[in-house]
């Protein structure tokens, strides 16, 4: 039987299909047509410029690094353009090793020149070129020039480096760039100026280097390159210049600096030279020096151990970290005190046996017999200890820090370089600060005695005995001291001045201050620095110092010929010129070279003379052999155990006056009839070269 088929259902059902897969199909281009508008109009802007980013890279063109000149417009630091051998990643047809490989044929290229390349490209776009080897020879650069169509993607280019053409001279203070390191990135893209180090390869690592790093640094330009979807630059769209960092102009006198470090020859110390009435560091030395250059490119791992376990330290920045007793050259300080307080007038005289007497210690002068009778004046141009030992215990331990904290004794000077330290200028409050043991928080009244001479647990910078002696030449006025003293623009040549007005000023009474300065007139005419500045054809005052790196026993009598080179005192001297309106304060530490006035204070007459005079010396005054006639005549009682030299041990971290929990000497038991005196601190002779 023969089915009869229902056109007309069939023809309904066709439709019927037809229609749905027409709506099927208008929906679809119904929603295609919506996304189309999301993405070409609604979100037009977004996908824009993902599409230029992905199209244009923009590579950062690092700026020129500014300049470092002294004050008379000596270069310290400055650029220069050496060729470099530069791989991009993206141009080359070989493999990366076999390139290389090929080059080190050609070039000299060492295994950590591999290893900065490999770090770079893990931190770069394939595009950029990159340094294989920096600073080619002229002879490698015609080598490579003759091969150099075997190496597509491979060029020489013409960089900036930096350069101390100085060498060692003011390393400390100028400090040295160096390569940017993991945590240092890490610092850099979570700073404010992220997008300002883009493409930095170097950045400021010590000194002024460090410490004006964004000032010298510049503002980072860049170029938009177009890229092919493989990555490789096809063209340059546009260029935006870089703005080169702003020079610094130093206070510094340069040629007065290389005197300085010449006439120290081969001994460690340091000297610190200021402009009382502005504050210009005119003279930061710091000995043994360093040369800056090393770090530039990555120091050698053999320069650095020599560097770096060197006895002498030379990467220890001695002015800012190193802390030592101030010995007498406190005294001037312990005088005005005495004045300003009403504890003393200068015609008020003691006679001196050649001790004093506190409970049941013997402080012993440096003079065997005594000075006889000694006003203010005497004890300043004699130096004698036993007028300021009376003194102290008149004053007391809090009244002393509370009159030498504002001339900057233990305190930060502000000088515009990283790492200051503190200093200890002691007081009860610090005592019960700095040790743990309840037993051990007490001051004793003992403690204080040794304290008036500028030793036991004084510790001072030279910065902050220069820094002292300029508010004293300046009449209580207080300038920061600074080592930059302008700011130029490298294209209009404005200049801006870091330090443009005074801090504060200690309120002084001027007759004070002048019976004072005239003693340390009479340290240079008549007292224990007349021979240093015999025939002076100028006016200065001075004070001559000698602090104690070791302690010894007290049985045993100081001999300078007997004692280990490092275990000497301390030599210092602290000086203004011209008296009447003082254009160079300065102070000058030499270590382990015994006394003030036969180390200290010879190189500090070289200096002004010269500041003031123009007058060049002509060989080293710092190599000083030890006076045994004049050093066997002190007696000091100091405590037996032997302590290391009051400078550092670590570049890192300077000598601290005693460890938290131990002080520098234990306190005597007190006799039942007088009060308790610790043992005198170590540190306790001083000025044994008074004659």
């Amino acid at each position: 039987m023969t089915e009869i088929k229902d056109t007309e259902r069939e023809i309904q059902l066709f439709r019927l299909r037809l229609s749905v897969a027409g709506l099927v199909v208008l929906v679809c281009f119904g929603l295609l047509l919506l996304r189309f508008v999301w993405l070409q109009a609604i979100r037009y802007s977004e996908y824009h410029e993902r599409a230029e980013s992905n199209r244009i890279s923009v590579v950062p063109a690092v700026p020129n690094r500014g300049l470092i000149v002294d004050r008379n417009g000596v270069i310290l630091a400055r650029n220069y353009s050496a060729y470099t051998l530069e791989i991009t990643p993206a141009k080359i047809n070989q493999p990366l090793e076999t390139i290389i490989d090929e080059l080190s044929k050609i070039v000299d290229i060492q295994p950590r020149d591999r290893k900065r390349f490999r770090r770079q490209m893990e931190e770069s776009k394939s595009f950029e070129s990159l340094p294989i080897r920096t600073r080619l020879s002229d002879e490698e650069v015609a080598r490579f020039a003759a091969q150099r169509y075997r190496f597509p993607g491979v060029d020489i280019q013409a960089r900036l480096f930096r350069q101390y053409p100085l060498g060692q001279t003011a390393s400390h203070m100028i400090g040295y760039i160096g390569r940017v390191n993991k945590r240092e990135a890490e610092r850099l893209e979570n700073s404010d100026d992220a997008a300002n180090y883009r493409g930095t390869e170097y950045i400021g690592k010590e000194g002024i280097e460090k410490s004006y790093e964004r000032e010298l640094h510049g503002v980072t330009g860049y170029d938009e390159i177009e890229v092919s979807a493989g990555g490789r630059a096809n063209r340059t769209l546009s260029r935006h210049t870089s703005t080169p960092g702003n020079n610094l102009i130093l206070s510094v006198d340069i040629e007065l600096q290389k005197i300085i470090e010449k006439a120290f020859g081969d001994r460690r110390g340091a000297l610190v030279a200021i402009e009382p009435e502005t504050g210009d560091v005119l003279a930061y030395v710091s000995m043994p020096t360093f040369d800056p250059n090393l770090f530039v490119e990555g120091i050698d791992s053999r320069s650095w151990e020599e560097l770096n376990t060197s006895l002498d330290k030379p990467l220890l920045n001695r002015p800012l970290i190193g802390s030592y007793p101030a010995g007498s050259t406190f005294k001037p300080y312990m005088a005005l005190a005495a004045l300003e307080l009403g504890k003393r007038t200068p015609e008020q005289a003691i006679s001196d046996p050649g001790y004093f007497w506190f409970g049941n210690n013997k402080f012993r002068d440096d003079k065997e017999g005594g000075h006889g009778r000694v006003d203010m004046y005497r004890s300043i141009v004699q130096s004698c200890n036993t007028y300021y030992y009376n003194l102290a215990n008149d004053l007391g331990i809090d009244a002393i820090h509370d009159f030498m904290k504002p001339f900057g004794f233990g305190q930060l000077t502000g000088i515009d370089l990283d790492n200051e330290k503190r200093g200890v200028l002691p007081s009860q409050e610090w005592k019960k600060k700095t040790f743990k043991r309840p037993e051990l928080q007490k001051w004793y009244a003992g403690e204080t005695i040794s304290v008036g001479i500028g030793q036991g647990y004084n510790s001072f910078t030279p910065i902050q005995l220069a820094h002292a002696v300029a508010n004293l030449a300046n009449n209580g006025i207080v300038m920061k001291p600074h080592l930059v003293k302008s700011i130029e623009d490298p294209a209009s040549k404005a200049r801006k001045l870091t330090v443009p007005k005074e801090s504060y000023r200690i309120p002084l009474k001027r007759d004070n201050i002048d019976i004072v300065k005239n003693a340390m007139i009479g340290v240079t005419k008549e007292g224990t620095s007349a021979r240093s500045f015999a025939n002076a054809p100028y006016v200065s005052g001075g004070k001559t110092g000698t602090a104690q790196a070791a302690a010894m026993s007290k049985t045993v009598k100081y001999d300078a010929s007997k004692i280990a080179e490092r275990l000497r005192d301390h030599s210092l001297y602290i000086a203004f010129a011209p008296a009447d309106k003082p254009k160079i304060a300065l102070a000058v530490l030499v270590e382990n070279a015994g006394f003030g006035a036969a180390a200290a204070a010879p190189i500090a007459r070289l200096a002004i003379d010269y500041y003031l005079l123009g007058k060049r010396p002509n060989e080293p005054v710092a190599k000083v052999e030890p006076d045994a006639d004049a050093s066997s005549k002190t007696d000091m009682k100091k405590p037996d155990p032997a302590k290391p030299a009051a400078a550092p041990s670590q570049p890192a971290a300077p000598s601290a006056p005693a460890p938290k929990d131990k002080p520098l000497t234990p306190p005597v038991a007190p006799a039942p009839a007088k009060p308790a005196v610790p043992r005198q601190p170590a540190a306790q002779a001083d000025d044994r070269s008074a004659r």
